[in-house]
Parts: C-alpha cells; sequence; structure tokens
C-alpha cells in the first residue's frame, strides 16, 4: 500500500510538471503546452516604419483549472507587455499595461483581439512585414511557456479574428496596431 501511495504521487508530480515542460512551437499561429491552446494569432504594425506592433489571438483552457497570461517576450521588441485599452473621464480611449495578466478560466477562452486585450510590442527591432512570422514566448502562470511562430497579417481587417468565438468585447480601435 505504501509502494502504491508513493507511486501514485511520485506520478502525479511528474505529470503537474509536465506542462511547464512541454513547449510546442507551430508556425501558423496554433500551438498547445499542457491544457493551454492559442489558436488564430496574427500580429501586425501600423505602417512599415512603425516603432511599434500588436498581437493578438484565442487562448483556451481545456483543463480544469484556472490560469493566466502573465507575461510574453520576443526578440521582435526591445519590450513586450500585455496591454488592453481603457476609456477615461472624457470618453478617450488609451492604451495601459496589464501586469496581472490576462486570466484563461478552466474550460473556456480569453480572446486578445484589437481594441481589447492584446500583446504589445514596443520598440520594433525590424519591421513587421507582411506573411513573415514572429517568435514570441508566451508564459503563463500554469501551464509555463509557451514558444509560438506568429503570422504578420497586416491585411486583416478587426473583426475578422476568432472565428465568431467568444470575447469580452472591444473597445474601439487604437490605430492599426492596438
Amino acid at each position: 500500500m505504501l509502494l502504491k501511495t508513493l507511486c501514485a504521487g511520485l506520478a502525479a508530480a511528474f505529470f503537474a510538471a509536465v506542462p511547464a515542460l512541454a513547449e510546442t512551437s507551430h508556425a501558423g499561429g496554433t500551438a498547445t503546452v499542457g491544457p493551454i491552446t492559442v489558436e488564430d494569432a496574427y500580429a501586425r504594425a501600423s505602417a512599415p516604419t512603425s516603432p511599434s506592433g500588436a498581437a493578438f489571438m484565442l487562448i483556451r483552457n481545456a483543463g480544469t483549472e484556472d490560469d493566466r497570461l502573465v507575461a510574453a517576450a520576443s526578440d521582435a521588441a526591445q519590450r513586450v507587455e500585455l496591454h488592453t485599452h481603457v476609456e477615461n473621464a472624457e470618453g478617450v480611449m488609451r492604451m495601459v499595461e496589464v501586469k496581472d495578466g490576462f486570466p484563461v478560466p478552466a474550460g473556456g477562452a480569453h480572446a486578445l483581439q484589437r481594441g481589447g486585450d492584446h500583446v504589445m510590442f514596443m520598440g520594433l527591432t525590424a519591421p513587421m512585414l507582411d506573411g513573415e512570422t514572429v517568435t514570441v514566448t508566451l508564459i503563463f502562470e500554469r501551464a509555463g511557456e509557451m514558444t509560438i511562430e506568429i503570422p504578420v497579417d497586416l491585411q486583416r481587417m478587426p473583426g475578422m479574428q476568432h472565428g465568431g468565438h467568444g470575447s469580452h468585447g472591444g473597445h474601439g480601435s487604437h490605430g492599426a496596431d492596438g
């Protein structure tokens, strides 16, 4: 009985660590790590000479525990932050960093979309050119790190992403990059 309990405990510890160790990267903007799947990812800049850009995607959590996207990293920019849009008292929209990250509920999804939550690239190290890809590492509180090749799509219009899947509502537009 003690051996069975010990083995079960070791197996549980191993499988709890696997999501943090597993890292999957796929071109085309889709990747999976543990119960987290990123779909329909794309990146864009507002102009070829723009100093900033953004990435958008649908993050699904097939697990039984809530998770949170807590950070992102990329060599494509000097700084990469998680941002959202908020409206001030005068009705003006502005982007702000979300230091706590974005929740991804168990059995649910969280949409990063233009006019709402997004990954922000500041101080681009090279232009974001249509048809190229940007390597981005997404860091989740529970699932760990996921590195994904995100296609740059400068043609995509607002409302075309995420195939009509649920989101948490847009807040208007912030140019072409947010």
